[in-house]
C-alpha cells in the first residue's frame, strides 16, 4: 500500500507495531524486576520488650488525653507494634479538653533482627512505612511537633532503616509540606509462627 511519501513506507513506520510491542513488554518486564521498596526476604527476628514514658509538648496543636492515647496507638501499630500493646495516658488534668502536656505510658514489644542467642524467632520481613500517607497536608503540617518527637523518642525502639524523616515546625503556624516521617521496620510474616532459635 502507497503512503502519501511517494510510495515509500520508512522502517520507523514499518516496525511502529513491532516496536510499540517491545516497548510494553520491557515496560512490564522493568516493573516485575524493580526492587521492592523494603526488602521482602525473609529475616529471622525476636519480639524484645519496650517502654517509654512519652509527654507530649507542642505550641501549634494541642491534644486531649484520649486523643494522643488514640493517635499514638495507631501510629505504634503501624511502625510494627505487636497488637497486645499498652497505651495509657496520664498527666492528664482536663476531661474531653486539649492538655498543656498530655502523656501516654508505653508497653509494647517490637520486633528486633534475631542475635542469633538462645530464644523464640519469626519469620519477619522489612516494610516501609509512611506514618502521614493518610493524612492531607495540612493536618500532617498540625502534627510537626508531635512527628518530631515521635522521631527522636520513640522510632528508635524499633530498629528501624531507611529512614525519611523532615519535621519544619514553625510555633502557632503549620507549615505545609515541611512534615514526613517514613522508615522501613521489621513485620511478621502472616501466619509466623515462633521458632526457637537453639538446637
Amino acid at each position: 500500500m502507497l503512503d502519501g511519501n511517494g510510495g515509500r513506507v520508512t522502517a520507523a513506520r514499518r516496525n511502529a507495531p513491532f516496536t510499540a510491542v517491545l516497548l510494553v513488554v520491557s515496560l512490564c518486564a522493568a516493573a516485575g524486576s524493580a526492587p521492592a521498596a523494603a526488602d521482602s526476604a525473609d529475616v529471622a527476628a525476636a519480639w524484645v520488650p519496650k517502654e517509654v514514658n512519652f509527654v507530649y509538648v507542642g505550641f501549634t496543636t494541642k491534644y486531649t488525653c484520649d486523643g494522643l492515647q488514640a493517635k499514638m496507638r495507631r501510629i505504634l501499630l503501624q511502625l510494627g507494634a505487636r497488637d497486645d500493646l499498652k497505651v495509657e495516658r496520664y498527666g492528664c488534668m482536663r476531661v474531653n479538653a486539649p492538655e498543656t502536656t498530655p502523656g501516654v505510658r508505653i508497653v509494647m514489644q517490637v520486633l528486633q533482627p534475631a542475635s542469633g542467642t538462645a530464644g523464640e524467632t519469626v519469620a519477619a520481613h522489612w516494610k516501609t512505612v509512611d506514618v502521614l500517607a493518610d493524612r492531607n497536608p495540612v493536618d500532617a503540617a498540625l502534627d510537626c511537633e508531635l512527628i518530631a518527637q515521635l522521631n527522636r523518642d520513640v522510632l528508635p525502639l524499633f530498629a528501624p532503616r531507611h529512614i525519611d524523616y523532615s519535621a519544619a515546625c514553625a510555633a502557632n503556624k503549620p507549615l505545609i509540606g515541611g512534615t514526613r516521617l517514613k522508615a522501613d521496620v521489621l513485620v511478621p510474616d502472616r501466619d509466623a509462627v515462633p521458632k526457637s532459635a537453639s538446637r
